[in-house]
């Protein structure tokens, strides 16, 4: 089980208003700030999980190639309103919400690329 990953990014307060944003729907917030990473999570630390967050975005050189990145919603909805979120803050569309039964056949996801260029998503596993 991973307990958290992160990426580079080359403007650390453009890309931290943008996850602020995006990842909102999907009930992250910034956990840790510091002077050159920023720590997100959507878990209450007080129930076992890292009060400072799962996903960390640090300034440095973004990594070549870019990352791809899944972010687990609880239902179709949540990805719908991450998609709309990450759009308003700046992303760009990669595909919209919608069934990817490529990968299974409950699988809803939506994909973004960050101001970085990675790929975002946000995924509901549905009835599976």
């Amino acid at each position: 089980m991973i307990d958290n990953t992160g990426i580079n990014v080359a403007d650390l307060a453009r890309s931290k208003q943008f996850y602020l944003q995006a990842l909102a729907p999907l009930g992250y917030q910034v956990r840790l700030d510091f002077e050159a990473a920023v720590g997100f999570g959507a878990e209450d630390p007080a129930h076992g999980h890292d009060p400072g967050g799962d996903f960390w975005i640090s300034c440095g050189e973004p990594y070549q190639p870019r990352s791809h990145i899944a972010f687990r919603a609880r239902s179709a909805e949540q990805v719908a309103a991450f998609h709309a979120a990450a759009l308003a803050a700046g992303g760009k569309d990669n595909g919209g919400p919608g069934l990817r039964p490529h990968y299974h056949p409950h699988y809803y996801a939506a994909f973004v690329l960050d101001p970085d260029g990675y790929n975002i998503e946000a995924v509901f596993h549905g009835g599976s």
